[in-house]
This record gives C-alpha cells, sequence and structure tokens, in this order.
C-alpha cells in the first residue's frame, strides 16, 4: 500500500488500510454491512462468474461482502500483496488453498509437523481424493528437495511450526518449489503480517487463522489467505462461491478492529514472551524452552534473518509424560491470570499440555528421523504458551505457583 510520500507504516496500515469515510454518513469508522443481498441496478446473470473482476458490484453475500471486502483489503495491505480472501475459519482458509490447486493425480509436499487439523486432511483427506501427499521436515532442505516430484503442484509449509516452534527456511523452500513449477503456500499464523515478511520470502500464499493474533481478542474465528491478485481470484471462485466457507460481515467488522492494533500488540507480545522465556530457561523444573528469540533456540540465526518479530509463542518441557500431565493439572487448579485453554494470539495468555505420544497417534503420526527430529523440540510433550498482553511480571508470579 502505497500514498504521496511513498509505502505506508505498518501502524498507518493497519489503522487505514481498506477503510475510508463513509461517503452517504461521513462516519470515520468503517460500517458493519449485513445484508445477505444487494440491490442492483444492472440487469446481470444469476451466476457468480457474471460478476465484475473489480468485486465493485455487490449481489450476493457468498460472492462479495462491503465489510469483509473491507478486511481482506487491510489483510492484503499488511502482507504487502495483491489480494486477500477471508474465510470462515483457519481450516477453511487451509482447505481453500489444497482443494483450488490440488486434483486427483497430483501430488503436494506439506510439512509433517503444522496445526492439528490440517495434518490431519493432509493425511486423511487428500489421499482419499486422489492426492498424493509428501510429508517432510521442512526445517531439513534436502528432505524437501527429495520430496518433490514431476506432478508437485503444491508445496504447504508452516514457520514457526504449530506446537513447538521449529522453523522453516521459507526462501530456500520457496527456491525449490518454483525451480520445479510448484506453487509455495505458507501458514503463517504463528508469526503474523507483522512477524516476517512472507510474500517478501518468495510464498505465494500466505494463510492465517486471523482467530488468533490478527483477530487478537478470542472472540471471532475466521481465516485468511493472502496472495497474487489472479491466484485470489482462482480461490474465490472455488472456494468462497462453491464451497462456501466465507466469513460472516459481523466477524470481519470485529477481526478488523483487532487487526488496527496488530503492530502494538505483536510488539507486546514478543517483548512479554522475550522475558518469561528467559525467566523459564532458569527454572531447574523445566528441561527446555523453545522460543526464536532465544539464543537456545536451534535455529535462532535462522529466525533473525527471517523474523521482525519473534511472536509471543513459547513451548517448553519439563519431563516425561507423567511429569507434564500432573503439572497441567495443578495448572488448572491454580493458574489465576493465565488461562488453562486451547487456542492462541489473544489478549489474554493461554496454557495448554501437549503429549507427544497423544498426538503422534492422531495427528502427526511420524517415525524414524521425522520423529526424532520432533522430540528433539518436544521431548515427552510440551506446554505450550500463548503470551497475551498482561504484564511479565504477573505471568511469571502465576507460573511460579506450579513450576
Amino acid at each position: 500500500m502505497t500514498h504521496r510520500n511513498g509505502p505506508r507504516g505498518p501502524m498507518t496500515t493497519a489503522i487505514h488500510a481498506g477503510e475510508a469515510p463513509d461517503t452517504a454518513t461521513g462516519a470515520s469508522a468503517p460500517a458493519l454491512h449485513m445484508s445477505s443481498t444487494f440491490v442492483t441496478d444492472q440487469v446481470a446473470g444469476f451466476s457468480a462468474h457474471d460478476l465484475e473482476e473489480d468485486n465493485s458490484a455487490y449481489l450476493y453475500a457468498r460472492w462479495g461482502n462491503p465489510t469483509v471486502d473491507m478486511l481482506e483489503k487491510k489483510i492484503a495491505a499488511m502482507e504487502g500483496v495483491d489480494a486477500c480472501l477471508c474465510t470462515a475459519s483457519g481450516m477453511a482458509a487451509a482447505s481453500a488453498i489444497f482443494f483450488t490447486f490440488l486434483s486427483a493425480g497430483d501430488h503436494a509436499v506439506m510439512s509433517d509437523v503444522s496445526y492439528a487439523g490440517v495434518a490431519e486432511l493432509a493425511r486423511d483427506t487428500l489421499p482419499r481424493w486422489g492426492i498424493e501427499v509428501t510429508l517432510v521436515d521442512m526445517s531439513d532442505l534436502n528432505a524437501v528437495a527429495a520430496a518433490i516430484r514431476p506432478n508437485t503442484k503444491l508445496v504447504h509449509t508452516e514457520s514457526p511450526v504449530n506446537p513447538i516452534g521449529r522453523l522453516t527456511d521459507l526462501a530456500a523452500v520457496a527456491r525449490l518449489a518454483h525451480d520445479a513449477g510448484a506453487l509455495v503456500s505458507c501458514d503463517a499464523t504463528f508469526a503474523s503480517p507483522i512477524g516476517q515478511k512472507t510474500a517478501a520470502l518468495g510464498v505465494d500464499l500466505i494463510m492465517h487463522s486471523v482467530t488468533k493474533y490478527i483477530g487478537g481478542h478470542g472472540d471471532a474465528v475466521g481465516g485468511a489467505v493472502a496472495g497474487r491478485a489472479e491466484l485470489i481470484a482462482q480461490i474465490r471462485a472455488e472456494a468462497a462461491i462453491h464451497h462456501g466457507g466465507i466469513m460472516s460481515p459481523f466477524n470481519a467488522w470485529m477481526i478488523a478492529r483487532g487487526a488496527a492494533t496488530l503492530p502494538l500488540r505483536m510488539r507486546a507480545h514478543a517483548e512479554g514472551a522475550q522475558a518469561v522465556a528467559e525467566w523459564l530457561e532458569a527454572q531447574s523444573s523445566v528441561t527446555r524452552v523453545i522460543y526464536p528469540g532465544l539464543k537456545s533456540h536451534p535455529q535462532h540465526d535462522l529466525a533473525q534473518l527471517q523474523m521482525d518479530n519473534y511472536s509471543g509463542m513459547i513451548s517448553f518441557q519439563v519431563g516425561d509424560a507423567a511429569t507434564g500431565e500432573a503439572l497441567a493439572q495443578q495448572m488448572i487448579e491454580k493458574l489465576q491470570t493465565i488461562h488453562y485453554a486451547v487456542s492462541l494470539g489473544h489478549h489474554r495468555s493461554l496454557i495448554f499440555w501437549m503429549g507427544t505420544d497423544a498426538l503422534m497417534d492422531t495427528s502427526f503420526r511420524l517415525e524414524g528421523a521425522q520423529l526424532e527430529s520432533y522430540r528433539a523440540y518436544a521431548g515427552d510433550g510440551v506446554f505450550r504458551m500463548s503470551v497475551g498482553l498482561e504484564d511479565a511480571v504477573d505471568l511469571i508470579a502465576d507460573l511460579s505457583q506450579v513450576l
């Protein structure tokens, strides 16, 4: 996004992109348009394919809505790309990518560790539809290169990965994929648009669960895919119009309000997480802390090159699975500031135990070297902590009750 003096800064972009004073009322804040249909002054076809490409004419909410359109423009500007499609959830965003660009007989290379829903979709659903999937440790570039085939159409990665915080060298993976004629998509939910310049690193399609950092308040579910205009147009025609997993205008309005403060919030998330991570490393009961901002992170050098903000996601070990499960129960009973709950990226701090054996049985099903790589980060299990916006001293005091 540019203006007369050049590119706008991240705060200006987050606040103003996609928005303008209401031409009818002069309202400064964006309007919430809840209508499912729109009156038109043109004779038009009944198919969404008859719409103008610039989406300036609204006819039906599944095809386009002014409030959702405002959020899409805001996210596209924050990511520095042409366009964005907002969806009903992060999983709807991932499904939109896979089911638009993959068909029976195609091959995809995907991260062997990812959000659980995506992991299970890749392992169970895509093969059932005749799509071949190779799951690789994306931190191993040789493994990525070896996995790519002549019929590889998509390389889907995630950085940092959920839940262990392992990074992917996105620029290197993008080069490998593009040399083979494949698209690259990346789930950048952990990083947020502030945490890394994902498109500049060569990624074609950037997806987010906007339920997390972009919304930031834990009160609206949604997803987004951002990228080049022609790619997003393909996804819109396939996923929004045919699959129907669209975002509600009310959720778009809520998430846009959260997005306006994203740069400020990410700065606070990262500062709080750094303080908590350093405190955790000093505790004798904590056996391993994984946070990109720590020098002890095995990919800290890559984090410094690739990330502008280390985000608020920490994973830490406390020993074997029995110790972790017992500590989780103590957290449920004793924590007063931090919520023992799933999800992440909210203004409230959240923590949850993730046992390795359980994840291997259900979502990841890793073996051999891939399992060893996972265990190098997670051991028998990790606590995934999403550091919110509370004062770090209060979060540390809360954790000190149980650690």
